[in-house]
């Protein structure tokens, strides 16, 4: 077999993807070469790399999605290699022939493999082909009335999913027809703006199913291993969010029948390199192929800790023309490992995205932790929600899944929304501790794995009152000498008035000692006797008890965490009332977040029920759906198809009819963004129990 030796590869990816490839390249003597978008110029992966080269703006189609740029970017940095990461370009048969016809190794299958797997029709009659069990549905060429005539045949709930990808990308689970037109619609323009293909085909829904993939790998040497299975049946959006290894479904005996099928669907295409084949497992224990994707997956890091391999390390030998280093049966596992996505994201609005500056970041201890990230940095729109991964290994799950929860206590992230919390509550649900969580998991257990209320007498209000004052702005006495807080109030109670989600609340502060602060609201108050002050961290003694937390301010107020629970803060002492007008109650829709405009379903002069869709945007990849407040007529369109639109602009004004509700909402204020819907029909119940 030919061998094809390299000694400098670009990793054509970013963030904590390319410092993953970058490490283990490393590690081998490898020349590292990093891409770089107008939006990263100084991001970790690009100070990481022996070079990097600009290959466009802050748009992923006009950076990291362009192939002549790539390509340009390997020639001016003299790259004989190119690894995709896992996410991009990297399951796109196009670029993979692109490296080739350039004289590049391209580390992964071949184009020919990864256009068979990556067209899921055909992959799912090559597995059909090679008695490997397919879930029912249609693959073939229609328009939208055809496919609703086939979605009807097949039988309710149907799940459409995009034909060039996957990764959820494209995917829309429908339970009745009057839903599908939309739903349709929708996976169609996610599929188009992810894979450059709206071709969509169907599936029946098995739903509480659990999602099983088998880690694979082959050689051009003819020879073919599994490297065990992962469970990521904890999904939202059919995003996956907790992945492990080994599957708490899985015994002995499917794991064998798992691994056969992984294996038959590997030598079927003569594939190369690393991979993952995805099935679906029912209730009865029977799996079904849902898709192959011919790359390293996110979760990759679980089946190291198992093994003990550095699996990218295997790609680059393969890849290099050598045989798989290890057979079948020397291949051992030890323990179990689970792994969570951090997202920029806020779980309790509909996990809707999140950008930002992520001012304070500090990774627990004790675990791996996979990312790209530092105190001040910028979390961007434009690409993947996804900040971070944390893995825990353990003897068994349990001491895994504790590992990691306490993990996920111990890590600070503040500035921004992330679904750490989420996370943490997922890891502790009995269901999960269990053992039984499906892809049914999130959306059967939400009420459990929401925030609890927050109401005037929250007991961390005392603590956001003590922080702000604490970290008021701050004086030096003409000497030079002692930073002062207050120097008129060191002795005079201080009124503030705090906002905590939609809960606003009044309280009293004053300085009664050198260290010593009173605290009151509502009807309690409590004594901090302060010990240490740092940067966005207090340590403090209330009732005997010695305690921390950690905070970042900034002029509205403050992101605070305390024992695993994050708030965000507003102080608003010296602000105005919120009135509803404010936040959409005079019928002004705002952009909800920075994004792109996919879609605009109303036109001047059209009137509108409160509830209605008007603008949907694609931000982080994803697409989210703003809705009318109230009932009106438009007034005004101020967004077109294809549009980037920043946070807080106008997209649509209507002229709102009066209701009964009307000054009941004047008076408690209106949350605008609490309306917005996903574009996932599974997801408007959550939104609709969101909803004020």
């Amino acid at each position: 077999m030919k061998a094809t030796p390299f000694f400098r590869i670009l990793v054509a990816n970013r963030g904590e993807i390319a410092l993953r490839v970058m490490r283990t390249a490393k590690k081998k003597g490898l020349g590292t070469v990093a891409v770089y978008s107008s939006a990263d110029v100084d991001a970790p992966h690009v100070r990481a790399a022996d070079q990097a080269v600009a290959i466009g703006t802050a748009l992923p189609s006009e950076s990291y999605l362009s192939i002549p740029a790539l390509l340009e970017a390997a020639r001016k940095s003299r790259a004989d290699a190119v690894h995709p990461g896992y996410g991009f370009l990297a399951e796109n048969a196009e670029f993979a022939r692109a490296c080739c016809d350039a004289g590049l190794v391209f580390i992964g299958p071949s184009p020919e493999a990864i256009a068979a797997m990556g067209d899921k029709a055909g992959a799912k009659r090559l597995m059909q082909m090679a008695s490997v069990p397919c879930v029912p549905g249609w693959d073939g060429d229609a328009d939208d009335a055809e496919l609703a005539e086939h979605a009807t045949a097949i039988g309710y709930p149907i799940m459409i999913k995009a034909r060039a990808g996957g990764g959820g990308r494209g995917m829309r689970l429908v339970h009745r027809p009057a839903e599908f037109a939309e739903a349709l619609r929708s996976a169609r323009s996610e599929a188009q703006a992810a894979f450059g293909d709206s071709a969509v085909i169907l599936e029946r829904a098995l739903t509480a199913a659990r999602h099983i993939e088998v880690q694979v790998f082959a050689d051009r040497h003819g020879k073919v291993v599994h490297l065990g299975e992962r469970d990521c049946s904890v999904q939202r959006r059919h995003q996956k969010l907790i992945e492990e290894a080994p599957s708490p479904a899985v015994d002995a005996t499917l794991r064998e029948r798992l691994a056969t099928s992984a294996l038959a669907a590997v030598r079927v295409v003569d594939y190369e390199g690393a991979g993952t084949v995805e099935f679906l497992l029912d209730r009865d224990g029977r799996h079904y192929f849902i898709e192959m994707n011919t790359r390293l997956q996110v979760e990759h890091p679980v089946t190291e800790a198992i093994t003990g391999l550095d699996l990218v390390e295997w790609q680059l030998r393969i890849a290099a023309g050598e045989p798989l280093p290890l057979t079948q049966d020397a291949i051992r596992f030890d323990g179990h490992a689970i792994e969570v996505r951090l997202c920029a994201e806020d779980a309790a609005r509909g996990f809707m995205p999140a950008s930002g500056t992520l001012a304070c970041w500090q990774p627990p201890p004790g675990l791996r932790v996979e990312h790209a990230l530092h105190s001040g940095m910028s979390i961007v729109p434009f690409y993947d929600s996804m900040i971070a991964k944390l893995i825990a290994h353990g003897r068994d799950r349990d001491e895994a899944r504790r590992r990691l929860a306490a993990g996920l206590d111990a890590l600070v992230a503040l500035g921004i929304p992330t679904n750490r919390r989420f996370l943490s509550r997922c890891l502790v649900d009995p269901v999960f501790v269990a053992g039984e969580a499906t892809t049914a998991f999130i959306g059967e257990h939400s009420d459990a794995l929401a925030d609890p209320p927050v109401d005037g007498a929250h007991p961390l209000a005392a603590l956001a009152a003590l922080m702000l004052f604490q970290c008021a702005p701050h004086h030096v006495d003409d000497r030079g000498g002692e930073v002062i807080a207050h120097p008129l109030a060191h002795r005079l109670p201080v009124p503030m008035r705090l906002q905590i989600g939609s809960s606003a609340f009044a309280t009293r502060v004053q300085r009664t000692g050198t260290r010593r602060v009173d605290v009151a609201w509502g009807l309690d108050s409590a004594t901090f006797e302060l010990l240490e002050q740092r940067p966005n961290f207090l340590r403090f003694i209330r009732d005997g008890v010695v305690d921390t937390i950690n905070f970042v301010r900034d002029a509205d107020g403050a992101w605070l965490q305390h024992q695993g629970v994050d708030l965000r803060v507003e102080d608003r002492t010296r602000a105005p009332s919120v009135r509803a007008r404010d936040a959409g109650g005079d019928g002004t829709v705002r952009a909800a977040m920075n994004g792109r405009v996919v879609a605009v379903a109303v036109r001047v002069g059209d009137r509108v029920d409160a509830g209605a869709a008007l603008v949907t945007l694609e931000a982080m990849k994803m697409e989210h759906v703003h809705v009318a407040p109230r009932t009106g007529v438009v007034k005004a369109v101020g967004v077109k198809v294809g549009q980037q639109v920043a946070a807080g602009s106008v997209v649509v004004e209507l002229d709102v009819e009066p209701s009964v509700g009307q000054a009941v909402d004047e008076a408690m204020g209106v949350d605008a963004v609490a309306l917005q819907r996903r574009a996932d029909p599974q997801d408007v119940d959550a939104s609709a129990r969101a909803a004020p």
